[in-house]
């Protein structure tokens, strides 16, 4: 094995050359050590974020609704991105309940 410097490389050396099932346990560790955050601000984030969205008005929201909120709070850059026209148009055609005469 080559010296590499991160567990992504070693990873990818893994799966090019085939040697998931001879070194199993090195296989996961190296998954799960490439998908752990470095940081835990986003976690950070989302608490700062639910504690402006949950107040008490709404402290009888439902999960569903809350976690929406949440996830268009946080992204709120690609929220923005968003054109409304095309998602108004978009819902409205599959929700579509006009019967053809």
């Amino acid at each position: 094995m080559p010296p590499l410097t991160t567990a992504l490389e070693m990873l990818s050396f893994l799966h090019d050359n085939h040697l998931q099932e001879l070194y199993p346990n090195l296989w996961i560790a190296l998954r799960i050590a490439v998908t752990l955050p470095v940081t835990v601000a986003s976690a950070e984030r989302s608490f700062s974020k639910m504690k402006l969205i949950k107040t008490y008005l709404r402290s009888s929201m439902a999960q569903e609704r809350m976690s929406g909120l949440a996830i268009v709070s946080i992204n709120s850059e690609l929220a923005k991105a968003l054109s409304y026209e095309e998602l108004i148009y978009d819902f409205a055609s599959r929700k579509s309940r006009s019967v053809p005469l």
